[in-house]
């Protein structure tokens, strides 16, 4: 680890960005049980690959015989600071430093430090960005459903309002050529419904009585024949909600009957 400039494990901790937890693990052998993640930020640190990684770390505990020599005179206790000891192969610690390697055996002060309710501050802080992270994710997760929930309850609803769209344009467009029709005073209670309509982004195909080139994609012939891009007259609205067909346009070909 020395030719990259890693002289402890501390410090491959720091470059790897894994906690010193998951350092722990993989000196002591721990590595299926470790996640593929990890795994691949210490491979990415140690610029090797994972199934040498994998190799090099498979024993319960990593001593300084399976480094090359000159980087195990780097990682020696007599090489590093006091304070970095602890991050070195149990076979080159005393036996009173050696003992934070085990979790049955860990002094009271330094056993605290796997506590979570004692964490060091910078490791506090990286669980409150974890936690934060997972928080984010869940909020993405529900805001999906939420859009996915919408598009169902709108698909619902639209089969119930299925027989209306298709005939109340036809009625409305009766009363309006004949005033003294009763049916005209309930134009405007059907406004809350066209209104919804709006909301949710659906678009009427053509408009009633209008006369159209025939489109087999866009509309259906009731009654007898017509080639595409005929002219054709419309009966009965389609609708589409954006680029989406929800129903086509009920249509007639024009004769000279009609």
């Amino acid at each position: 680890m020395q030719h990259l400039g890693i002289t402890s494990f501390r410090e491959l901790s720091r470059t790897a960005g894994v906690s010193k937890w998951q350092i722990k693990r993989l000196r002591q052998g721990y590595l299926a049980q470790m996640r593929l993640e990890t795994l691949l930020k210490l491979s990415k640190a140690l610029q090797m690959p994972v199934s040498q990684l994998l190799a090099m770390f498979s024993s319960n505990s990593i001593s300084a015989k399976t480094l090359p020599q000159h980087e195990e005179s780097a990682l020696s206790a007599k090489t590093l600071p006091r304070n970095e000891e602890s991050a070195l192969s149990p076979n080159t610690l005393p036996q009173h430093e050696e003992s934070v390697l085990s979790p049955n055996t860990l002094p009271q002060h330094e056993e605290s430090v796997l506590s979570p309710n004692t964490l060091p501050q910078h490791e506090e802080s990286e669980l409150v960005a974890s936690l934060r992270q997972e928080y984010q994710r869940l909020q993405q997760q529900l805001e999906s459903q939420r859009e996915t929930l919408m598009q169902e309850f709108q698909l619902s609803s639209l089969q119930v309002l299925e027989s209306w769209l298709v005939f109340w344009p036809s009625a409305a467009h009766a009363a309006r050529q004949n005033q003294q029709l009763p049916a005209v005073k309930l134009l405007p209670l059907m406004r809350p419904i066209e209104q919804l309509l709006q909301q949710w982004g659906i678009e009427a195909i053509a408009s009633i009585d209008s006369e159209i080139p025939y489109d087999p994609q866009q509309h259906q012939l009731i009654e007898g024949s017509a080639q595409p891009g005929k002219t054709v007259r419309v009966r009965n609205l389609g609708y589409r909600q954006g680029e989406k067909l929800l129903y086509r346009a009920k249509v007639i070909p024009i004769t000279d009957n009609n």
